[in-house]
């Protein structure tokens, strides 16, 4: 299948609810047809350390973002009905359900309960070992900026392409 969206959300605390951003990649005959990118504002502006050291993004970088739900139209009319593809989709899928959840948002209306694919289970399945997003592009010569969430997205399509 080689119409689906690539996401990938990064957390601002161990919390699966605060999505502080999100890469979006559509691609459609497999051809990238949008990308969409943003910061979002976690709940109460609330981040951790251990998740600052690995992306980045801190409290100052999303005081002025939007929350999620004032980005939720954007996100649902690029995900909703389509196959989304993560690399660690139980991740990808749990931020978005409990973000949702913490909102008062209904996930059932994206009618996405059997459209995940996991590019992380599928590489595992090649035999790549270790079969992390940044050894998958590596050994695929794939560009990446690790834990940047388009860049993370845009990867993600790529590999799921290539599978």
């Amino acid at each position: 299948m080689s119409t689906f969206v690539s996401i990938d959300f990064e957390t601002a605390t161990g919390k699966r609810n605060s999505a502080c951003a999100v890469g979006v990649v559509c691609v459609e005959a497999g051809a990238v047809v949008d990308e969409f990118y943003t910061l979002i504002q976690p709940p109460n502006n609330e981040y951790n350390w251990f998740t600052t050291n690995i992306h980045g993004i801190t409290a100052r970088d999303t005081v002025n973002s939007p929350t999620f739900p004032k980005i939720y139209q954007e996100l649902k009319k690029r995900i909703a009905n389509n196959t989304i593809v993560a690399h660690n989709a139980p991740f990808d899928r749990s931020v978005l359900m409990r973000t949702m959840e913490y909102y008062a948002l209904d996930y059932g209306e994206l009618n996405l309960e059997n459209q995940w694919e996991c590019t992380l289970k599928i590489y595992r399945g090649k035999g790549y070992h270790p079969a992390t997003l940044d050894a998958c592009c590596k050994r695929n010569g794939i560009q990446l900026r690790h834990h940047e969430a388009l860049s993370d997205a845009q990867a993600c399509a790529k590999l799921y392409l290539l599978r």
